[in-house]
């Protein structure tokens, strides 16, 4: 606003003494005091009420940040409330597999071969007689 250094109130002084006169001065001095102190007392209540208004805006605002994350957070469980890891990666598995052949009937000429008893294998030489046949007739000298 206006600003009052020391100068300006000396001179301020002396034109009211001049003025009014010595007499007067200090209940004028007083009553503008009290006028001050009225003054200072409804700014004081006007910025009071003024910054309740702005803590009122900003608990409102904050209440609705608040409803905001709690419903957000709601969301949240009720997605995790639904959320089966098992069927997710059988799914995942399913759709990443191709899928199995289907598997054609047997025929009736294959189902009687398979209740036959299956056919001995064939005779196979004897590893020992195998290895003599291959081996060189020992001498008698080399035994004695």
């Amino acid at each position: 606003m206006f600003e009052l250094d020391w100068g300006k109130l000396v001179v301020i002084g002396v034109i009211a003494l001049i003025v009014i006169g010595p007499k007067e001065l200090p209940t004028v001095l007083r009553t503008a005091g009290r006028w001050m102190g009225k003054v200072r007392r409804v700014a004081n209540e006007f910025q009071s009420q003024f910054q309740e208004a702005l803590r009122e805006a900003e608990l409102h605002e904050l209440k609705k940040q608040a409803e905001e994350l709690t419903s957000s957070v709601n969301e949240s469980v009720s997605e995790m409330s639904r959320f089966d890891p098992v069927a997710e990666s059988q799914k995942e598995l399913e759709s990443a597999l191709p899928p199995e052949p289907a598997l054609a009937a047997p025929e009736p000429a294959a189902l009687a071969s398979a209740d036959a008893p299956p056919a001995p294998p064939a005779a196979l030489p004897e590893p020992a007689a195998a290895i003599a046949q291959d081996a060189p007739p020992k001498s008698a000298e080399g035994a004695a």
